[in-house]
């Protein structure tokens, strides 16, 4: 990638690391920038999973209809009363984040609600630990946590592979800034 941009500053996801803290949740209005809607035919059992396994709290609810729930900021979702469920689970997945030290706790609540709901915790190549569950209207969500970085590591030589490269790795120019452009400023070269 050839531009850098601390998107950090405008996400509510914090910077990985082992004592990250996840943020609390978001009880403001906003217009949401993306949200899933996900059929069940039974509300209080999927808002009961999605509660106590998932951690997302009720919004607000419009009864027998429709139930917003989230997590963090952006992290939105519908659950609207359907007698149209799927049978199975898609192979199509919805990932949220989440930090590090949610991701045992989150599969074991789960566990504990579904037992086999549960794939994971399992770590990815591209540097996160994620846990994948099924809930009760057989959606595919993705628990994901950042793992903090390690430039010596065999997912940061992934990462490097496809040009992402970190602030204050050397990319070949010398300036330890990771743009490529030599200036040191990180921004490769672009400036307002």
């Amino acid at each position: 990638m050839s531009d850098y941009y601390n998107a950090f500053e405008m996400s509510p996801v914090p910077t990985p690391g082992p004592d990250t803290v996840p943020p609390e949740p978001f009880h403001g209005i906003y217009g949401m920038p993306a949200f899933a809607t996900i059929p069940t035919n039974d509300l209080d059992a999927s808002v009961d999973f999605w509660g106590r396994g998932l951690g997302f709290f009720e919004l607000f609810r419009i009864p027998g209809t429709l139930v917003h729930l989230r997590r963090w900021a952006f992290q939105d979702v519908l659950l609207v009363a359907e007698g149209n469920v799927p049978e199975q689970a898609p192979t199509m997945s919805l990932s949220f984040a989440c930090v590090l030290s949610q991701t045992e706790p989150l599969a074991e609540a789960c566990r504990a609600l579904r037992p086999d709901s549960v794939d994971g915790p399992r770590d990815t190549p591209w540097n996160t630990r994620d846990i994948t569950v099924i809930t009760p209207e057989n959606a595919r969500i993705i628990l994901t946590a950042a793992k903090p970085f390690d430039p010596d590591s065999q997912e940061a030589r992934n990462l490097a592979a496809i040009g992402i490269t970190p602030p204050g790795v050397d990319d070949g120019d010398g300036d330890g800034d990771g743009d490529g452009d030599g200036d040191g400023d990180g921004d490769n070269g672009e400036h307002a």
